[in-house]
């Protein structure tokens, strides 16, 4: 396809011909037969956004969740409202996400029988570690004696029983291609090799439109109570011994210290990547950036919980939470992804966020991490394979693109999903806005 009169980033009037990959940029280019013409009337034309860390299927499961948590529902009676008047969906279960204790306090299998007693309940924490299963769900999953059914999300000797490789993928596509993004990382860490070709084939037969790549087997998650600084170096050493890259999630200083001294100890490669980062010190920004690894972070969840940090964070560590431009400052490689769906899905909302770092009560958290919205869109620019690479318009770049309704200047004062005018994927149109 041909697409005309864009304008790239440094202020270039061009046409774009693109297949798999792009073909030619220049001005004036001359339409071959039979060959679909776009015409991006003079608005902003940049590599398709690539998330670099959510999870596809947990993320379209959530379109079909009931959410319970801020900023939805903020107190006890809205959740018991909410929990009550919810249906079953096509499993029989009312699955809940997105709960914070900050709504009704902690939450165990006899409050939801309280609430719910008869139909099988399971409510995720906001953080997606755990899940919370009223009485009827336990007995589903093998689990009746259960104390208080507060079960973690990577326990397999449950979770195993409530994976379905059929849930349905097409709207989570259709919205990510609105928002631009023709393409994904799953962080999800524990995908075998059928979920990673179930997904690949969704994606090869346009049921799933963005292209999809995996952190899994690579992907370590830690866990403050059971870090084991040994057995995450030997870890760490097996997979750079097979040739393939890790990626060790980390959302305290302590998980990260671990991780950072295992990384070390086994010789990071260039390749690996902490994941979240959720807090970084000052005293660990130069050792980080000696290690030559790559952070992949979450900005959105400054502007989506910024005002609970406010309220559980002390005040002198709030500067340290979800940083960019400390890291960038350090020499730190740094690229964006949402988290979705334990963050929203919109890559756009997370780029205002790290410029803006306002919370959704109007405060700024950590003002000197702000990052000016060229660098905000390049988080989302990556290559999958080199996050931190942003990739450009240019002959040679794979044939995935988006066309923005906005010349430059006005599209990074924007950083919004409705400057999207089509997105292209291998050269097909597969958005296009009305």
């Amino acid at each position: 396809m041909l697409i005309r009169r864009g304008v790239l980033l440094d202020g270039r009037v061009v046409d774009v011909r693109v297949d798999t990959q792009i073909r030619d940029v220049a001005a004036g280019l001359t339409a071959h037969r039979g060959e679909t013409v776009l015409d991006a009337q003079f608005g902003t034309v940049v590599a398709g956004l690539h998330d670099h860390h959510l999870h596809i299927r947990s993320a379209a499961a959530a379109l079909e969740s009931l959410h319970v948590g801020p900023p939805a529902v903020r107190t006890g009676e809205q959740f018991a409202r909410a929990l009550g008047a919810a249906a079953p969906g096509r499993d029989g279960w009312v699955r809940a996400i997105g709960y914070h204790e900050s709504v009704a306090g902690d939450l165990d299998r006899h409050r939801l029988d309280a609430l719910m007693p008869a139909i099988p309940v399971r409510v995720q924490h906001r953080s997606g570690v755990m899940w919370i299963l009223n009485t009827p769900a336990l007995a589903r999953v093998g689990l009746a004696d259960h104390r208080d059914g507060r079960l973690r999300s990577a326990d397999h000797t449950w979770s195993a029983t409530l994976r379905h490789r059929d849930t349905p993928l097409t709207d989570l596509g259709e919205r990510l291609v609105a928002f631009g993004v023709t393409g994904v990382t799953d962080a999800t860490p524990d995908l075998d090799d059928a979920d990673r070709a179930d997904l690949e084939s969704a994606h090869r037969s346009g049921q799933f439109r963005p292209r999809v790549h995996f952190l899994s087997p690579g992907k370590k998650i830690l866990h403050d109570d059971r870090l084991d600084l040994d057995g995450l170096t030997a870890w760490i050493s097996r997979r750079h011994h097979g040739g393939h890259r890790v990626a060790v999630h980390c959302v305290t200083t302590l998980q990260l210290t671990v991780a950072m001294a295992a990384l070390r100890a086994a010789g990071c490669d260039g390749r690996d990547r902490i994941e979240h980062a959720a807090v970084v010190p000052d005293a660990l920004l130069d050792d980080l950036a000696a290690l030559g690894v790559t952070v992949v972070t979450q900005p959105n969840f400054v502007a989506e919980r910024g005002d609970q940090y406010r309220s559980d964070v002390p005040a002198d560590e709030l500067a340290e939470l979800w940083r960019i431009a400390a890291l960038t400052r350090a020499g730190v490689p740094v690229a964006g992804g949402t988290d979705a769906p334990f963050g929203a899905l919109d890559p756009w909302a997370a780029m205002r966020a790290a410029v803006h770092r306002r919370t959704e009560a109007g405060s700024v958290l950590g003002p000197n991490e702000t990052i000016r919205p060229a660098h905000a869109l390049r988080l989302f620019l990556g290559a999958p394979r080199d996050p931190a690479r942003a990739r450009t318009v240019a002959p040679g770049e794979p044939g995935d693109l988006c066309v923005l309704r906005l010349a430059p200047d006005a599209a990074l004062a924007e950083l919004a999903s409705d400057m999207v005018a089509a997105t292209v994927i291998g050269g097909d149109v597969v958005y296009r806005s009305r």
